[in-house]
């Protein structure tokens, strides 16, 4: 019914991702939208009439939307220093993963030629190749986020990819990096890229 929210079909984003409708009696005004492991949550206030939850729920999805291409285009801060770069993983954890992968080390390294990012479950460290910094920080995410979830399940197995399914980006950011790694190997891509066919 047009103003309403359907109760039969689960509200999803444009991109899939499962959205929850939080009800607050403290709210009186305001409405919120924000990511939490995976699902996009809105809080609006308990008096809300049906109509004014649907109109609502729908703009601030829109909103998360045009802060999530923001953040595809590199708009906002990148993280280039290890420390930033372990704030960040840290971050994503909590939003994607249930804050479950903890490592206890996070750096970007130099000699790493034949992979994108390598994590080691004994220690937990993980190291991201430098050669993705000029990347897009969606498809820097995605590696982040790869390497986050093998320090839960070490290999490429279903339970693994179950972990990445709330990430947006996860088949764009595979998709690009083929690419990547496909132009490199021909000599296509700038030397940037590096020389070799980098996998995670």
């Amino acid at each position: 019914m047009p103003g309403k929210l359907e109760t039969s079909t689960p509200l999803t984003t444009h991109d899939g991702a499962p959205v929850e409708v939080r009800r607050s009696a403290r709210r009186r005004r305001t409405v919120a939208a924000f990511w939490e492991n995976g699902t996009a949550v809105v809080a609006i206030p308990a008096h809300f009439s049906r109509a004014q939850e649907s109109d609502w729920v729908h703009r601030m999805l829109e909103k998360l939307r045009t802060q999530g291409e923001k953040r595809s285009s590199g708009a906002g801060r990148r993280p280039s220093t290890d420390a930033a770069l372990a704030a960040h993983a840290a971050q994503l954890s909590a939003r994607y993963l249930g804050g479950r992968s903890a490592p206890t080390s996070v750096r970007w390294v130099s000699n790493q030629n034949s992979r994108w990012g390598s994590a080691t479950p004994s220690d937990g460290s993980i190291r991201l190749s430098d050669k993705l910094r000029p990347m897009p920080q969606w498809v820097i995410d995605y590696v982040l986020l790869h390497e986050l979830a093998h320090l839960l399940v070490a290999g490429h197995n279903a339970a693994f990819w179950k972990l990445l399914e709330a990430y947006p980006e996860t088949e764009r950011a595979k998709a690009f990096l083929e690419g990547v790694s496909f132009a490199t190997s021909r000599g296509l891509a700038a030397g940037e890229t590096g020389q070799a066919e980098p996998a995670l």
